[in-house]
Protein backbone atom coordinates (compact mmCIF):
# COMPACT_ATOMS: atom_id res chain seq x y z
CA UNK A 1 0.00 0.00 0.00
CA UNK A 2 1.32 3.45 -0.90
CA UNK A 3 2.27 5.82 1.92
CA UNK A 4 2.50 9.55 2.46
CA UNK A 5 5.82 10.59 3.98
CA UNK A 6 5.80 13.93 5.83
CA UNK A 7 9.10 15.47 6.83
CA UNK A 8 10.26 18.54 8.72
CA UNK A 9 14.00 19.07 8.72
CA UNK A 10 15.12 21.96 10.94
CA UNK A 11 18.22 23.84 9.87
CA UNK A 12 18.31 22.69 6.24
CA UNK A 13 18.77 25.67 3.92
CA UNK A 14 17.61 26.12 0.33
CA UNK A 15 21.28 26.03 -0.76
CA UNK A 16 21.82 22.68 0.99
CA UNK A 17 18.64 21.28 -0.54
CA UNK A 18 19.72 22.35 -4.04
CA UNK A 19 23.22 20.96 -3.50
CA UNK A 20 21.78 17.62 -2.37
CA UNK A 21 19.38 17.57 -5.31
CA UNK A 22 22.28 18.08 -7.73
CA UNK A 23 24.24 15.16 -6.25
CA UNK A 24 21.47 12.69 -5.38
CA UNK A 25 19.68 13.18 -8.76
CA UNK A 26 16.25 12.21 -7.41
CA UNK A 27 14.53 13.97 -10.30
CA UNK A 28 16.46 12.53 -13.25
CA UNK A 29 17.17 9.15 -11.59
CA UNK A 30 13.96 8.66 -9.67
CA UNK A 31 14.35 6.39 -6.65
CA UNK A 32 12.70 2.99 -6.72
CA UNK A 33 9.26 3.35 -5.19
CA UNK A 34 9.20 7.15 -5.28
CA UNK A 35 5.94 8.45 -6.73
CA UNK A 36 5.76 12.17 -5.89
CA UNK A 37 7.86 14.80 -4.11
CA UNK A 38 6.96 18.33 -3.01
CA UNK A 39 9.11 20.60 -0.83
CA UNK A 40 9.05 24.09 0.64
CA UNK A 41 10.78 26.18 3.26
CA UNK A 42 9.40 27.93 6.32
CA UNK A 43 11.10 29.65 9.23
CA UNK A 44 11.65 26.27 10.92
CA UNK A 45 13.42 24.70 7.93
CA UNK A 46 12.67 22.31 5.10
CA UNK A 47 9.26 20.65 4.72
CA UNK A 48 8.61 17.71 2.40
CA UNK A 49 5.60 15.65 1.43
CA UNK A 50 6.28 12.55 -0.66
CA UNK A 51 4.26 9.61 -1.84
CA UNK A 52 6.10 6.28 -1.87
CA UNK A 53 5.10 2.74 -2.83
CA UNK A 54 6.12 1.65 0.67
CA UNK A 55 7.78 3.03 3.78
CA UNK A 56 10.65 0.60 3.14
CA UNK A 57 11.26 2.15 -0.30
CA UNK A 58 11.76 5.57 1.30
CA UNK A 59 13.97 4.11 4.03
CA UNK A 60 16.18 2.44 1.41
CA UNK A 61 16.48 5.69 -0.59
CA UNK A 62 17.28 7.64 2.56
CA UNK A 63 19.91 5.19 3.77
CA UNK A 64 21.66 4.56 0.46
CA UNK A 65 21.34 7.86 -1.44
CA UNK A 66 20.10 10.79 0.62
CA UNK A 67 21.74 10.68 4.04
CA UNK A 68 25.33 10.08 2.87
CA UNK A 69 25.10 13.21 0.71
CA UNK A 70 23.46 15.49 3.28
CA UNK A 71 26.04 14.48 5.88
CA UNK A 72 28.83 15.49 3.46
CA UNK A 73 27.04 18.83 3.03
CA UNK A 74 27.30 19.45 6.77
CA UNK A 75 23.69 18.78 7.77
CA UNK A 76 23.81 17.48 11.33
CA UNK A 77 20.12 17.69 12.32
CA UNK A 78 17.95 14.59 11.97
CA UNK A 79 14.70 14.98 10.03
CA UNK A 80 11.36 14.42 11.73
CA UNK A 81 9.61 11.89 9.51
CA UNK A 82 6.17 10.33 9.72
CA UNK A 83 4.24 7.96 7.47
CA UNK A 84 0.53 7.56 6.84
CA UNK A 85 -1.31 5.18 4.52
CA UNK A 86 -2.33 6.90 1.31
CA UNK A 87 -6.09 6.99 0.92
CA UNK A 88 -6.25 8.59 -2.52
CA UNK A 89 -4.14 10.73 -4.84
CA UNK A 90 -5.11 13.03 -7.67
CA UNK A 91 -2.85 14.46 -10.33
CA UNK A 92 -4.30 17.35 -12.29
CA UNK A 93 -4.68 17.07 -16.07
CA UNK A 94 -1.45 17.87 -17.87
CA UNK A 95 0.70 17.75 -14.72
CA UNK A 96 3.94 15.83 -15.13
CA UNK A 97 7.64 16.06 -14.48
CA UNK A 98 9.65 18.32 -12.22
CA UNK A 99 9.09 22.00 -11.72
Amino acid sequence: MAVVMSMRWAGVTPDQYESARAVVHWEDRAPDGGIMHASWFEADGLHVVDIWDTEAAFQQFSLKRLMPVVRRLGVTEEPQVSFSPLHRRFVGPGVSGAA
